[in-house]
């Protein structure tokens, strides 16, 4: 019976606190308005899209200019689009530099860049690139991300392309070709 009349009052204790309600405390009153900040700065990288045949005629290579220098210490990311027929239409885009093993050697896509202008170009290789089949030559698309200097520090998989999108916060309309 000792039991059973601690148990009760328990349970009538547990209902009574849950009923109180006290007069509201200073977190639910707004605060003054604090005076304004000084302006942010606009962190935003530049984003391209750009359609390569890497030929004889140009060397192998694509080279362009940025339409704005980039800042001193930004960062250039060169993603290359994937399409592999055995994925069903799925597309992966893959950061530069690529590697692929041929039967006549090893092909690297890579890329380098100044504040002025960067390239992106099949790498020296045994390989002689006239000789490759059209899939690793003609109408290669790549995605040209800027990463401001002030987000360098972020610790991201840039290798991962949804996650450095994600940090970035660019869209696929943010691509301009």
């Amino acid at each position: 019976m000792r039991h059973v009349n601690k148990l009760i009052l328990a349970l009538i204790g547990l209902l009574a606190f849950q009923a109180c309600e006290g007069p509201e405390g200073p977190m639910g009153v707004p605060g003054p308005e604090g005076p304004e900040g000084q302006p942010g700065i606009n962190i935003v990288g530049q984003t391209f899209e750009v359609e390569i045949d890497f030929t004889a005629a140009n060397n192998f290579a694509g080279n362009f200019d940025f339409t704005e220098p980039l800042v001193e210490g930004d960062a250039l990311l060169v993603y290359m689009l994937e399409q592999n027929p055995a994925t069903e239409g799925r597309v992966a885009w893959r950061l530069l530099p690529q590697t692929f093993y041929l039967e006549g050697g090893i092909l690297v896509y890579n890329f380098d860049y100044t504040v002025d202008d960067f390239s992106i170009f099949l790498d020296n290789s045994p390989i002689n690139f006239a000789e490759l089949d059209d899939y690793w030559t003609t109408g290669l698309l790549f995605r040209v991300v800027v990463v401001p200097s002030d987000l360098l520090g972020a610790r991201v998989d840039y290798t991962n392309y949804e996650a450095t999108m994600n940090l970035l916060n660019i869209s696929e309309d943010d691509f301009v070709r």
